[in-house]
């Protein structure tokens, strides 16, 4: 059977150092090596929030795809792109969505219940949509009338790790995710400046959000007197993640929510015990042999876990043995396109 042409419509720029991004880039490559025509549609920066030259021009790319082509729609221009454009589309359409808008950290109420009616009455004019998580599947059809049957969840591929673990001494804690609020950094800083008595040190990598936030975290780090103990890197390169990953002992993010989280399978890959949040998709992503989920925004409960990891090493070592069985049999890339693929094609 040949493979159905497809186009995947992303705003921005697609490498981007964000899950969402990676996820999408990762999945275009795959469907693209199976031998599959893929267009890259590049639409505006805007997106989610997109002015008129953006929307203009999203909905002249996708007006002009020929009718042969399956269009894969990024969450953040399936949520908001305009309802009667989405609904006169001559195509297939695919949305990919990571989480719903409406779920995202420190939305007001006017925004929250705008993003929330636009998602909800832009995803019944899609054909199909691809989830990461059973999480966020579960959200789409309690919250958004999605149907089951019209949901595919395709999990993200993990890469394995080529080098040689080095841990530290002390132990390195490390955490990674952009400086945003929905990441909780605030809330492991928290913790950290709980366990001053313990030994270790700490990075907290990702690119910053927005510079109020960041300064904000910088001002906290400062305010707890945590010091050189506690690096906040910002954006670091995939080479430099990946020496941190090795020489790291636990992984430590206090999401507040997450649609997935592709760094919780970086870690699994190197045998990383995992301290974060029972909060969206973490619990389908971290296996509770593997880590400690606490409750969100409690950072006394997110430092008893770490201290339990640092103090106990027969404790450390169950959790690092689960932590490493399960990343070696994570997807890969190739299993994530293959499932994406198989919807494009009964499209």
């Amino acid at each position: 059977m040949s493979l159905r042409r497809a186009a995947f419509a992303i705003p921005g720029d697609i490498t981007t150092p964000t899950g969402g991004f990676i996820y999408e880039r990762r999945l275009l490559e795959g469907l693209r090596g199976q031998g599959r025509d893929v267009l890259h549609l590049r639409l505006g920066t805007t997106f989610p929030d997109p002015g008129a030259g953006d929307m203009s021009d999203a909905i002249a790319q996708l007006n002009a795809l020929c009718s042969d082509r399956v269009l894969i729609l990024d969450g953040f221009v399936s949520a908001t792109l305009d309802t009667d454009a989405l609904a006169a589309l001559h195509v297939p359409s695919v949305a990919m969505v990571h989480h719903p808008l409406a779920l995202e950290t420190g939305l007001d109420d006017a925004r929250r219940d705008h993003l929330f009616r636009t998602e909800r009455a832009n995803l019944a004019h899609v054909d199909h949509v691809l989830v990461p998580s059973p999480s966020t599947a579960a959200v789409l059809t309690d919250s958004y009338d999605v149907a089951a049957e019209r949901i595919t969840i395709v999990r993200p591929g993990a890469d394995q790790p080529t080098g040689m673990r080095m841990p530290i001494t002390p132990p390195l804690i490390l955490s990674v995710g952009i400086l945003h609020p929905r990441k909780g950094h605030d809330v492991l800083l928290k913790a950290l400046a709980r366990l001053v008595d313990l030994d270790w040190t700490a990075v907290i990598a990702g690119k910053s959000y927005d510079a109020e936030h960041a300064a904000d975290l910088a001002r906290l780090h400062e305010d707890l007197g945590l010091g050189a103990r506690v690096r906040i890197a910002g954006y670091l390169s995939e080479a430099e993640l990946a020496s941190l990953y090795a020489k790291a002992s636990i992984f430590a993010l206090a999401t507040r929510y997450e649609g997935y989280g592709l760094v919780f399978d970086e870690a699994l890959a190197q045998g990383l015990p995992v301290v974060s949040c029972r909060s969206g998709a973490v619990p389908d992503t971290v296996p509770a042999a593997a880590g400690q989920l606490v409750a969100p925004d409690d950072d006394a409960a997110f430092a008893k876990a770490l201290a339990g990891l640092l103090s106990d090493k027969a404790s450390y070592c169950r959790y690092a043995d689960a932590a490493l069985a399960a990343g070696q049999d994570l997807p890969t890339w190739a299993d994530t396109a293959r499932t994406a693929g198989r919807v494009l094609d009964r499209l």
